[in-house]
């Protein structure tokens, strides 16, 4: 028999992913700040609650997918939030993109309470999340993992257990560095080619099957030069990441110069009010600065 499942954030990504539970029968208990993200999956046959310690009260597994490391502190830990509501026994999967701090610092409280956690942030934006093909990456104990496993298999492509609590969260980490400083590095070289007098759809076919190519460059390039920055990865959410590995990198007093860059581009595009942007529109900050526009 399928487990009772609860969902906490139906935003951009939530909603698509709490769909495709419903689609395969899981019965699923839902709560968001917008109670219209919850009515709009009503005729689906989601059942809606008031508050997460709610859904955690009739729910066996409970998903948490919110923006940041407070809006999980909150749901999880906060008087009206899940851990008040759960039974010794539960899983809290958190599939936010949060500090692994954060999520070490949840787990504790959740032990106390004999309420198993785990720490399963995802990459693949809303497109993955509509298909299903999410690449899950898993901090915690493998029984937890294994009794997950069923629920990843719906909404991912694949799941990884990477280590103990928090190891979801630094490896989505270094996911989001990677990512970044390949769409930065990417936005540099079709500037220069572009400046050059290349088409940069010609580049990108050139190289694309050499050692520089990657899903990145894949996705991203096409991007770029049909000039469509239709978000599928916020630039604002970019930097929410990037801003977590800085102030992790700091709590490990470690440099990391690529990445500090990387945050100061970011905040850039924010500052200049192209947060709602895919994260391919950090080409625009590389446009700026040369006064070159990459297009076909």
């Amino acid at each position: 028999m399928k487990e009772k499942i609860g969902f906490v954030g139906l935003g951009i990504m939530g909603k698509p992913m709490a769909s495709n539970l419903i689609d395969a029968e899981y019965s699923v208990n839902a709560y968001d700040l917008i109670s219209d993200n919850v009515t709009s999956l009503i005729e689906k046959g989601i059942d809606s609650s008031s508050s997460p310690k709610e859904v955690s009260e009739n729910s066996d597994v409970i998903i948490v997918m919110v923006q940041n490391s407070p809006q999980s502190e909150k749901a999880i830990l906060g008087e009206n939030g899940i851990l008040n509501g759960a039974s010794k026994g539960n899983l809290i999967i958190d599939m936010s993109s949060i500090s692994p701090l954060v999520s070490q610092k949840i787990s504790k409280e959740c032990e106390k309470k004999g309420v198993d956690f785990i720490d399963a942030p995802v990459s693949g934006g809303e497109p993955g999340a509509i298909e299903g093909t999410l690449a899950i990456m898993v901090g915690g104990k493998s029984s937890s993992f294994e009794r997950a496993k069923p629920i990843f298999e719906t909404l991912g492509s694949s799941s990884v257990l990477c280590g103990d609590i928090g190891a979801g969260n630094f490896t989505k980490l270094a996911n989001q560095i990677i990512v970044g400083a390949n769409i930065h590095a990417l936005s540099e070289a079709l500037v220069l080619t572009t400046k050059a007098g290349l088409d940069p759809e010609t580049v990108f076919n050139a190289i694309k099957g050499g050692l520089a190519g990657s899903n990145v460059m894949n996705t991203k390039a096409p991007m770029m030069f049909n000039r469509n920055f239709d978000p599928g990865f916020r630039i604002e959410l970019h930097l929410k990441d990037i801003t977590n590995a800085m102030q992790t990198a700091n709590e490990l007093n470690i440099p990391l110069q690529v990445t500090a860059n990387l945050h100061q581009v970011l905040t850039s595009l924010v500052l200049n009010g192209k947060g709602k942007l895919d994260h391919s529109g950090i080409l625009q900050f590389v446009e700026e600065q040369s006064t070159i526009e990459v297009k076909k």
